[in-house]
């Protein structure tokens, strides 16, 4: 099979993606992208940020750059760096640099996931210079009038060494996302996954009996996601308890007693 191979600022969503809205939150990020101001998601795993913000790039028709930020993303990994190509010192741009140049939206998931030098260079693309300055080259970069900046992070992972400062989140329009309603969730299961309404509506019920863990040995429990993912390989014939044990018990936990207590609440189930 051949790999297809796009450049950041042609990937354009052409298909509809599928997304329910919870609340006013498409009005909402609308209205701050005609004023140009950068959007902050926050919300648990799972629960749809990475869908709404394709949603939007669609319903936009912008690109979209996506970055999953980790420990060792640097400022340079966003912004650019020389590389040697061919016994040549060239300069390659970076996914940010590259969204502000070509008017697209990029979405930094899980921001504070990224080391401290990160904010600071999109601190002045986040307030109304909307500006980038490149260190390394000695320019700055007026962002297109097009790009949108947009982050998230799960606030049920802070920690103190992982915190969002508040020079930072003052500067973005923020909308918190969290899991749907049972029968909105079971609908987009059932759509997701191509499983009937009465199992999508289980697998709900057995999503939200895990959550009623959290804290209580689990740090987080089963997401939308992951519902998704365990209806469709029932789908595909796996049987139910299988599918939640592969696709969710041991998604969300290592711990032996945890993971038989967890396929205890599936096998009541079904």
């Amino acid at each position: 099979m051949n790999a297809r191979t796009l450049n950041p600022e042609s990937n354009f969503i052409e298909r509809e993606p599928y997304y329910e809205a919870i609340g006013s939150e498409i009005s909402i990020f609308e209205a701050a992208y005609a004023n140009r101001l950068p959007v902050l998601l926050k919300g648990p795993t799972g629960c749809g940020k990475t869908r709404f913000m394709e949603y939007m790039a669609w319903r936009l028709k912008r690109p979209l750059i996506t970055v999953s930020c980790h420990d060792d993303l640097t400022a340079s990994d966003l912004v650019g760096r020389y590389l040697v190509k061919g016994g040549e010192t060239v300069w390659v741009d970076g996914p940010l640099a590259r969204a502000v140049r070509a008017g697209a939206i990029c979405y930094l998931d899980e921001i504070v996931e990224a080391r401290k030098d990160t904010m600071v260079v999109i601190h002045p693309l986040a307030d109304d210079r909307r500006a980038l300055p490149m260190e390394k080259l000695g320019v700055i970069i007026e962002a297109s009038a097009d790009f949108c900046l947009a982050i998230s992070y799960n606030p049920g992972y802070q920690s103190v060494l992982k915190d969002l400062k508040q020079s930072t989140r003052q500067r973005f329009v923020a909308l918190e996302f969290d899991y749907p309603s049972a029968s909105m969730e079971a609908k987009i299961v059932a759509t997701e996954s191509d499983v009937d309404a009465a199992l999508a509506e289980r697998l709900v019920k057995f999503a939200q009996m895990t959550r009623n863990l959290k804290g209580s040995g689990l740090e987080e429990g089963a997401s939308t996601r992951l519902l998704i993912h365990a209806g469709k390989l029932i789908a595909k014939g796996v049987p139910p308890v299988t599918a939640c044990q592969c696709a969710i018990a041991q998604a969300i936990t290592d711990d032996a007693e945890m993971l038989a207590a967890v396929q205890e609440l599936s096998s009541s189930l079904f």
